[in-house]
């Protein structure tokens, strides 16, 4: 489908951005202009805030809202993307609520060698060293760590799955069976293995200008999700203790996150989140997750904001994991449910009874 064409197939809207974000930017409109509409007497400010450089890192996110415009949108509480709704068999499984994230890194690898003809191999190809370099790191697994929200999830989520996961779920922490369920949960859901630890993700690749020629740089770049509070300059340690490869180094890159504190699971919109979706979802378990990507939520939690991710739209796993990738889209009817989970939490919390 054209990335950028809005196209309309089925049930379907396909489109670049139809889950992540643009969807959400225009939910959340909707919710505003149907509060304004309603007359509503509000108890509280409700702000809507719309920025476009969330992927970027760049001159006009979060961040830069936050340290320049703090006097015009400082705020008690956020709604932004990062939970989920999740439907499986045509049904709701659960719905998770975003309180906590990983911190993003870009980090470039960068391969010297020998420059010449392609017609005389040479043992310090930078071509092939880089290649062998990022095979090593793919393969690398960092090791399983829990924090509060993790627990809770996989606690939460245990009581949704079949028996075979369930069990699993709930021996995740167990001094006996931990590792192996670990194990098993990881290989069951990318998800799952992306919650229980730090990822190494090679993203890109450049090297050479022409067939002939053997270039005297490769250079390769790593997408890096670290749980809260790790080290990057430790993770990359290990990692060039890994590959164990003179010709090469690694340079992080500007714009990545920080390690924010999370957002707390008994506050007053958190609560009105659950029992709101409980009403609209009855029968689906509310759980609190850690978004294995990054939002611009960090930069408020930064400034003790309770920040909540809430993409509030029912979908697959399948339509979740199309988010960056062909074909991501998003089910007409289930925009529309989205809209009208968003705006009766809002309603709820926000106007006077």
């Amino acid at each position: 489908m054209d990335p950028f064409g809005a196209v309309i197939q089925g049930n379907y809207l396909y489109g670049r951005g139809a889950i992540d974000d643009k969807g959400m930017t225009a939910a959340n409109l909707a919710v505003l202009v149907t509060l304004k509409r309603s007359g509503a007497r509000l108890n509280r400010d409700v702000i809507l805030l719309a920025e476009g450089d969330e992927e970027a890192g760049g001159t006009v996110d979060m961040k830069i809202a936050v340290e320049k415009h703090w006097d015009k949108i400082a705020a008690g509480y956020a709604i932004n993307e990062g939970g989920r709704v999740v439907t499986k068999n045509g049904k709701i499984q659960f719905i998770g609520v975003q309180a906590s994230e990983k911190v993003m890194a870009n980090v470039d690898v960068i391969v010297t060698g020998t420059s010449g003809h392609a017609s005389v191999p040479r043992k310090d190809n930078a071509v092939v060293h880089l290649a062998n370099a990022m095979s090593k790191i793919a393969a690398y697994e960092a090791p399983v760590q829990f924090n509060a929200v993790t627990r809770a999830y996989f606690e939460g989520l245990a009581a949704t799955e079949d028996d075979d996961t369930s069990k699993w779920m709930r021996a995740l922490e167990s001094p006996d069976r931990g590792e192996h369920a670990a194990r098993w949960i990881s290989d069951a859901n990318p998800v799952w293995n992306a919650t229980l630890r730090d990822t190494v993700t090679p993203t890109m690749l450049q090297a050479g200008i022409r067939q002939n020629v053997v270039p005297s740089e490769a250079r390769g770049v790593l997408n890096i999700r670290l749980l809260p509070g790790n080290s990057l300059d430790a993770l990359l340690a290990k990692l060039q203790q890994l590959v164990n490869d003179p010709q090469l180094r690694f340079e992080t890159e500007i714009g990545g996150g920080e390690a924010a504190p999370s957002s707390s699971l008994t506050s007053d919109l958190y609560n009105t989140i659950s029992r709101v979706a409980k009403q609209q979802y009855a029968g689906a378990a509310i759980v609190p997750n850690m978004s294995t990507g990054a939002t611009d939520s960090w930069p408020l939690r930064m400034r003790n904001v309770q920040a909540y991710g809430l993409l509030p739209f029912p979908l697959t796993d399948d339509d979740l994991l199309r988010m960056h990738a062909d074909n991501e889209r998003i089910p007409l009817d289930s925009f529309r449910k989205g809209i009208d989970l968003l705006y009766g939490i809002v309603n709820d919390f926000a106007v006077t009874k």
